[in-house]
C-alpha cells in the first residue's frame, strides 16, 4: 500500500507571533488533512531546511530576503506566503493606502475611499500651516513607517496647533473622522473574507476640539478623553456595538478581492470606519500583513483550508491561481482576518513582536 503523501508548511514567525498563531488545535486538524506545520530554525540557512512545499512567514530584514530567495532558487516549485516585496508596499502609510485609490469598484449605495491625509517629513513643513491647511483639526499622527514595532505604534490625536510641538517626523497626519466609536476590521485569507466590529476611538465633540488637553493624546491615554458624564464603560454601552449595522457583506467582499488583487497578498486585514456624517461612507484607514487570526472563532479551520488550497493548486501546477480568485467555487460568504508587518535594513533577520494596539 503506497505511503500517503504529505505536504509541509514550514513556518518562520517571531517568538510572540509563533505562541498566538500556532496553536495545537491548528497543528491538530492540519495534520489530520495530511498537512505537516513544522517550525523553521531561524539560526539556520532556510534553503538548508526542508523540504517545505510552503513557507508560511513574518520575518523582515534583508538577510531574511537574502534566505528566502536563495530558498526559491533551491525550491522553484515551493510556495513563499507572502512576497518580501509585497509585503514591503504595507510598510509605509502612505504607499498602503494608494492601493484604495485604485479600486474600480460600484456600488448601489455605497461608497468608499481614505482619509485626508499628508505626509511630514520635517518639523519645517511641520509648523508650516499653508503645508497642510487642507487638514482641519483633530488629526491623527501616525509614524511613516508602519513595520509592527513598538515605535510604529506611537501614535497621538492632535487637537490643535499646540499638540504639534511633541511629534517626531517623518509622519502621517490623517484627519480624525467622527465614526461613533466603532471600526470594522475585515481579515482577509486568501479567498476568505470576514468582517468584524471592534471598540475604536470615541467620537471627538466640538468642545473637546476646542478644549485643551495639552493640544495631543496618545492613544494609550484615549481613556482620558472621558468626561465625568462618559467613562468608556458608559459610552461604549451607550454607543450599543452589539446594534451597530454591520456594511454590506457585498460591499467589503468586493474590496476585498480588490485590494489583494492590488496588493498581492493573500494574508492581511484592513481597517475600515463609517463616516458618521455620511452613513454610507466608509474609509479605509489601515492595512496590516498577517493579523492575529488566533482571536478569530474557527481560525483552524480557514486556515487549514488554506494550506490546502496551496497543496491542491501546487499539484495542479495553478500555483498563481492561489487568492481570491482560487475560492470562487467555495463562494466568499465566510469569515477572515488581517495585521501589521514590520520592515528592517540593518542585515538581520528581524523577529519585530506584534502590539496589541488597536487604531
Amino acid at each position: 500500500m503506497a505511503e500517503e503523501r504529505r505536504f509541509g508548511v514550514g513556518y518562520a514567525l517571531a517568538p510572540k507571533k509563533q505562541q498566538s498563531f500556532i496553536q495545537d488545535s491548528l497543528v491538530d486538524l492540519a495534520r489530520s488533512r495530511g498537512v505537516d506545520l513544522v517550525r523553521i530554525d531561524t539560526e539556520k540557512e532556510l534553503a538548508d531546511q526542508g523540504p517545505f512545499d510552503c513557507v508560511l512567514h513574518k520575518l523582515y530584514g534583508q538577510d531574511w530576503r537574502r534566505q528566502l530567495e536563495a530558498f526559491r532558487v533551491k525550491n522553484p516549485n515551493a510556495v513563499i506566503v507572502d512576497s518580501p516585496e509585497a509585503i514591503e508596499r504595507l510598510h509605509n502609510r502612505i504607499s498602503m493606502l494608494q492601493v484604495v485609490s485604485e479600486l474600480k469598484i460600484e456600488h448601489e449605495s455605497d461608497t468608499f475611499g481614505i482619509p485626508k491625509q499628508i505626509v511630514i517629513y520635517d518639523k519645517e513643513t511641520l509648523f508650516d500651516r499653508p503645508a497642510w491647511e487642507g487638514l482641519k483639526f483633530p488629526v491623527i499622527a501616525k509614524p511613516l513607517v508602519a513595520d509592527g514595532s513598538a515605535k510604529s505604534h506611537k501614535m497621538a490625536l492632535v487637537f490643535n496647533h499646540d499638540g504639534l510641538n511633541n511629534l517626531k517626523p517623518p509622519i502621517v497626519l490623517q484627519e480624525f473622522v467622527n465614526h461613533g466609536g466603532v471600526i470594522f476590521k475585515v481579515y482577509v485569507v486568501g479567498g476568505y473574507v470576514k468582517c468584524v466590529k471592534r471598540k475604536s476611538l470615541p467620537d471627538v465633540s466640538e468642545e473637546e476640539k476646542l478644549g485643551s488637553l495639552e493640544g495631543l493624546l496618545s492613544f494609550s491615554q484615549v481613556s482620558n478623553l472621558a468626561t465625568n458624564e462618559r467613562t468608556d464603560d458608559k459610552y461604549y454601552k451607550m454607543m450599543h456595538l452589539d446594534d451597530t449595522e454591520m456594511p454590506p457583506q457585498s460591499f467589503i467582499t468586493d474590496i476585498a478581492r480588490g485590494l489583494q488583487r492590488g496588493l498581492k497578498l493573500n494574508l492581511f486585514n484592513f481597517d475600515v470606519i463609517r463616516d458618521a456624517r455620511f452613513g454610507n461612507r466608509y474609509l479605509i484607514i489601515d492595512i496590516n500583513y498577517f493579523p492575529g487570526y488566533a482571536k478569530m472563532p474557527g481560525y483552524e479551520t480557514i486556515l487549514t483550508d488554506f494550506f490546502c488550497d496551496i497543496v491542491q493548486k501546487k499539484e495542479e501546477g495553478e500555483v498563481e491561481k492561489i487568492g481570491l480568485e482560487s475560492y470562487e467555487a467555495l463562494s466568499c460568504d465566510k469569515e477572515v482576518r488581517k495585521t501589521l508587518s514590520n520592515d528592517g535594513d540593518d542585515g538581520a533577520v528581524r523577529n519585530i513582536e506584534e502590539d496589541p494596539i488597536q487604531v
